[in-house]
C-alpha cells in the first residue's frame, strides 16, 4: 500500500477539507439546507471527476495544450483569491433567519455552482491538480505482473476516501457550524476566506516565480 500511504495525506493536506467546510459554508449560507446537501454531493462527485482525472491523464492534458504546471498555477491563484476576496467582503448572514426563506436556485444554476467555484477552485484547485500529476507521473511503466492495476486500485482507494470525507464535512457543515455557534460559525468564515485569499496568492506567486525563474 505505498502508493496510498503516498497519495493519500499528500491530496488530504492540499484539499484540506476540515477547512474547506467553512468555505463551503460561508458560499452557501444564504441557499436552503436540502440545496446544500445536494451542492456537497455533487462536489464530492466533481471532485473525485477532477483528481481522477488529474491522475490519469493530466499530464497528456496540459502537454497537449501546451500549458505548463506554472501557468495553470498562476491562473489558479488568480481565480482563488477573487472567490476568497468576495467572500471577505460577503455581509454576513441575518441572525435567527427563517430557513424557509432561504435562496433555492434553479437546479441549473445549483449544477454550476457545485462544479464552479464550489468544486473548482474552491476544493480541488490548481494545488490539488498539479499534485495528482505530480503523483500520476509516478505511475510504473511495467504493466506486467499487475503492477500497473495494482497502482490504480490504490490511487482510486485514495481519491474515494478523500471524495467521502469531503461529502460528509460539506453535508453536515451546517451541524457543525451550530455547535460551534454563530459567532463562532461567522469569525472562523472570516477567517477561512482571509486564509484562501493568502492561498490563492502563495499558489499564484508559486507559478509566477518558476516562469520568472524560466525567463533566465
Amino acid at each position: 500500500m505505498r502508493d496510498f500511504l503516498l497519495a493519500f495525506p499528500a491530496l488530504f493536506s492540499i484539499v484540506n477539507p476540515l477547512g474547506g467546510l467553512f468555505i463551503f459554508l460561508s458560499a452557501t449560507q444564504r441557499f436552503h439546507p436540502t440545496l446544500r446537501a445536494a451542492l456537497a454531493r455533487w462536489v464530492a462527485i466533481y471532485s473525485f471527476v477532477i483528481v481522477t482525472a488529474s491522475l490519469y491523464v493530466g499530464a497528456y492534458v496540459l502537454t497537449f495544450f501546451g500549458v505548463s504546471v506554472p501557468v495553470l498555477r498562476v491562473a489558479g491563484g488568480i481565480a482563488i483569491a477573487l472567490t476568497a476576496w468576495g467572500m471577505l467582503n460577503a455581509p454576513d448572514p441575518e441572525p435567527g433567519q427563517d430557513k424557509s426563506t432561504a435562496e433555492l436556485p434553479t437546479a441549473s444554476t445549483a449544477s454550476r455552482m457545485a462544479f464552479y467555484p464550489l468544486t473548482m477552485p474552491l476544493t480541488t484547485g490548481p494545488g490539488t491538480i498539479s499534485v495528482a500529476v505530480s503523483l500520476g507521473t509516478n505511475r510504473p511503466r511495467n504493466i506486467g505482473e499487475g503492477q500497473f492495476l495494482w497502482f490504480l486500485a490504490q490511487m482510486t482507494l485514495a481519491t474515494l476516501l478523500l471524495c467521502a470525507i469531503i461529502y460528509l464535512l460539506y453535508r453536515y457543515a451546517d451541524g457543525i457550524s451550530r455547535k460551534i455557534g454563530p459567532t463562532g460559525t461567522a469569525v472562523i468564515m472570516r477567517l477561512s476566506a482571509f486564509l484562501l485569499l493568502c492561498i490563492g496568492i502563495q499558489i499564484f506567486w508559486n507559478g509566477a516565480a518558476e516562469l520568472l525563474a524560466s525567463v533566465h
